[in-house]
């Protein structure tokens, strides 16, 4: 494929989906006019997240949509050329509501995802996935994870494994309410190590997502970025809300990382119980 941009944002999306689709519609085109052919969005870009992620109020929820909800296709005719991934909740059965991702062109949807590690408050509310799986695309074969699924190294690892080589993670990744300011806060340095760390250590490019701004109280880290699998950070963002690119050869930049050590082919499953 060689030279391929690639975007990523920091913003902030609440509950209201006609604000939400036309900030997003204003951010794939900026995303376009930088030549991204790939671009991904914060958990939440559709209804926000979780007003209090410790003790979330059952009637401030984000509005769960359907899977093939008439806001998704408009999405996905607004990504056109470009491959999109975003994240909401989903309307599941009997009820059930679900922390999810979808990943989608002018073609449909290419790809979707559940939340699988839940936060004990959220898990009251949610339903949490089955797995992680990757898909193809446009762009190359891509994994969706949101938030706290980066924080376990199976998560990306099984993306890796099955053939991913960009890995989006879709964040609303709030501030430490006990930080005494953001240079010192543990939340924002957890959220970077885990974005060098799963990049470099599946060597695939990571791309990570986040709210910003603040809601209810909550403050969101911001601080979208691209990750190559050296981990070297491409592009970031800081806490404010902004679109950055990276252009690389996703598949070059494997390679290359791969080339004298590579992680997946040397590992020793028996001597790595789960």
């Amino acid at each position: 494929m060689g030279l391929m941009r690639i975007a990523t944002v920091a913003a902030h999306f609440g509950r209201d989906l006609q604000f939400d689709l036309d900030r997003i519609r204003t951010l794939i085109e900026e995303a376009r006019v930088a030549g991204a052919a790939f671009l991904a969005l914060p958990d939440g870009a559709l209804g926000g997240c979780l007003a209090d992620f410790h003790q979330p109020d059952p009637d401030n929820l984000p509005p769960a949509l359907g899977p093939d909800d008439r806001i998704l296709r408009n999405i996905a005719t607004l990504a056109a050329e470009m491959v999109v991934c975003l994240g909401y909740c989903e309307a599941g059965k009997d009820g059930a509501r679900h922390t999810a991702a979808v990943c989608v062109s002018g073609d449909g949807v290419l790809g979707r995802h559940r939340k699988v590690y839940l936060s004990p408050a959220e898990a009251v509310l949610h339903t949490a996935g089955a797995g992680f799986r990757a898909f193809d695309t446009p762009a190359g074969r891509v994994g969706m994870m949101i938030d706290y699924d980066k924080t376990f190294p199976e998560s990306a690892r099984g993306l890796a494994g099955d053939g991913a080589e960009i890995v989006a993670c879709l964040s609303s990744w709030a501030t430490s309410s006990r930080s005494p300011g953001p240079a010192r806060d543990r939340q924002s340095r957890l959220f970077d190590v885990y974005d060098w760390v799963r990049a470099a250590e599946n060597q695939v490019v990571f791309v990570s997502a986040n709210q910003a701004g603040v809601m209810n109280g909550t403050r969101f880290l911001g601080q979208a970025k691209v990750v190559d699998p050296s981990g070297d950070i491409r592009a970031r963002t800081g806490a404010k809300p902004a679109v950055v690119v990276a252009e690389l050869d996703v598949k070059a930049a494997i390679a290359g990382a791969r080339l004298s050590r590579h992680h997946l082919s040397e590992r020793i499953p028996e001597h790595c119980p789960a």
